[in-house]
């Protein structure tokens, strides 16, 4: 039946999961799945505002674009507003809409005309009265939203890693969204929708909760207790209807096996490591979480290192008059980076410098690799970062090029790749560039625990300087990436989501080659770094008091004997 009107398409599709079936026959999809459905029973009913988290690659765009077209058709007065974390994407959602709109038979009624507004930008439906605002309008959120009025605010996916991967970032994000209580209209139907997957722990949608939004979540597998308990009202109620009175029974099931079965699921976890896949697929941000994440960049100390020298003793400090406001800090919200209290002592020939290389394992992993240098018990990281190839000459010459650089004293590399053929294709073109020995280590503990157990107790223990530039750089390097995968291979990202977790981290190169580097060192941390100062100056003391005398009582003629020692005898 052709539907020609409003009154018509109501008594059609009175309620939106018809719609959404003919929409997805239309498009030559299959049936929408009971948790699809569900999604769009809470679009239709949900909270006035509200937050709607579904796990990536459920449909969720799709599903709101079909869910403004059912809007349209029932209230073709209405004006919405779609906002996007880009133009580009805000524009592919009202695009999509005109096409659904044209092409489909029951929505052809409201294409527009010719005297109304027609592009993906804005367009009006052919019922609606004349207006300021058009029917359907797409913006991205760092447009300009002044001005704009709207029934509905359909907020899709506006956080995404490119605009939320630091603290500022997200704080500026959640600046922008405070506009759309300017912009939707005071009538007792206006809606706000937020749609989309959390990027970080810290993610805007737990903030708009704190601000009144109502959450409904709804995860790729079934909760366990403890994820029960960490949703608590949150979890959608289709889920909790599915568990029923014995929600234990099907904890771990995939909720829509349909279209992601278990397998899928779990090929996913180790794409996106435990920590990613628990943040994108269940929708875990609780931010208590962060007491499972030993290692905060706020015990460092940052400052401007030597490649030769450093002082005898760096003073660890968290004064706020220290902290170093970097505008790309990659780590968790609250932990920030500060510059030492003072620097005691003189600037000395570091004891030594160590370089660790992890090559690239399988898939698209990194060749990670760190220069670590050691001087009174305290480890100065001088250089970290990545290279994108593996056994490749031209990864092998970066490589001699970053030891020539630092002049290492040593080269360590993970030989649990390859048995050995790293360290021998490497070595012939290492010693074109450097004359330096190589070392293979191999690792039989779980990387996680190993991780862990080897960079805590420097790093709590404020015993780790990082050279600013290694921070700088880490953060550059990643425009080489997407930006939606860009971060995991980021230092400082695997830095402060590492646990002992088996599968936490979904990228961890650059952090393995550090611990590696920080392992290499451990036996001489042992040494107190006070009584490693006070051995230098005895040291030289000695030397300028025998100066001093040679100088009062010269030498024995003939020979290099001081005359003092020679007259003491």
């Amino acid at each position: 039946m052709l539907i020609t009107d409003s009154e018509h398409f109501k008594r059609e599709y009175p309620d939106f999961r018809t719609f959404l079936k003919a929409v997805w026959k239309h498009l030559n999809l299959p049936t929408p799945s009971w948790l699809q459905l569900d999604i769009a029973v809470t679009l239709m009913k949900g909270p006035k505002r509200f937050v709607l988290e579904a796990f990536r690659g459920i449909g969720k765009s799709w599903m709101t674009v079909a869910f403004v077209c059912w809007l349209l058709g029932t209230f073709p007065s209405w004006n919405i507003l779609v906002v996007s974390a880009s133009k580009p994407a805000a524009d592919e959602f009202s695009t999509f809409c005109l096409r659904l709109i044209r092409e489909m038979p029951d929505l052809e009624w409201l294409a527009p005309t010719d005297d109304q507004r027609d592009s993906k930008i804005a367009f009006d439906v052919r019922p609606a009265p004349a207006a300021k605002a058009p029917s359907v309008k797409s913006l991205g959120i760092t447009s300009q939203l002044t001005g704009s009025r709207a029934d509905i605010i359909i907020a899709d996916d506006i956080e995404i890693p490119s605009n939320s991967l630091t603290p500022g970032m997200r704080e500026k994000l959640s600046e922008q969204v405070k506009e759309f209580d300017a912009i939707i209209k005071p009538d007792a139907h206006a809606r706000v929708i937020f749609l989309g997957t959390p990027q970080t722990e810290d993610s805007i949608y737990n903030k708009l909760q704190k601000r009144g939004y109502i959450a409904r979540i709804w995860p790729s597998r079934f909760p366990d207790k403890e994820e029960l308990e960490e949703y608590g009202s949150r979890l959608a109620h289709g889920i909790l209807q599915r568990m029923g009175a014995s929600p234990t029974d099907l904890a771990g099931d995939p909720t829509d096996p349909g279209r992601f079965t278990d397998l899928d699921l779990r090929e996913r976890a180790l794409s996106y490591g435990k920590a990613g896949y628990a943040l994108q697929f269940q929708l875990r941000t609780k931010l208590s979480d962060k007491e499972r994440y030993p290692l905060k960049v706020h015990d460092l100390i940052v400052m401007d290192c030597d490649k030769e020298n450093a002082p005898e003793k760096p003073i660890w400090c968290n004064d706020p008059a220290k902290l170093l406001n970097i505008d790309h800090n990659l780590a968790m919200d609250g932990d920030y980076f500060y510059r030492p209290m003072e620097l005691v002592g003189k600037w000395i020939p570091y004891s030594g410098i160590v370089m660790a290389i992890d090559p690239a394992g399988r898939g698209k992993d990194e060749t990670g690799y760190a220069v670590v240098a050691m001087l009174n018990g305290y480890l100065f990281l001088l250089a970290c970062s990545g290279f994108q190839g593996g056994y490749d000459e031209m990864t092998l010459r970066k490589l001699a090029e970053v030891a020539l650089k630092f002049k290492v004293n040593h080269v360590i590399i993970e030989s649990n790749f390859g048995d050995g053929m790293y360290t021998a294709l490497f070595t012939p073109i290492l010693a074109k560039y450097w004359s330096v020995t190589c070392e293979e280590v191999k690792h039989s503990i779980q990387k996680e625990k190993r991780l862990c157990d080897s960079l805590e107790p420097v790093v709590q223990g404020h015993r780790m300087i990082v050279d600013l530039n290694v921070i700088e750089q880490d953060y550059h390097s990643l425009s080489e990436y997407s930006t939606e995968t860009g971060f995991h291979y980021s230092l400082i990202h695997q830095f402060t989501r590492l646990t002992k977790e088996k599968g936490a981290l979904g990228k961890d190169d650059r952090l393995d080659a550090l611990s590696m580097a920080v392992m290499y060192w451990t036996e001489q941390m042992a040494a107190d770094a006070d009584t490693e100062q006070l051995d230098y100056r005895a040291r030289e003391l000695d030397k300028e008091l025998e100066k001093f005398m040679d100088d009062v009582l010269g030498v024995v003629e003939g020979t290099h004997t001081p005359l003092w020692t020679d007259r003491m005898r």
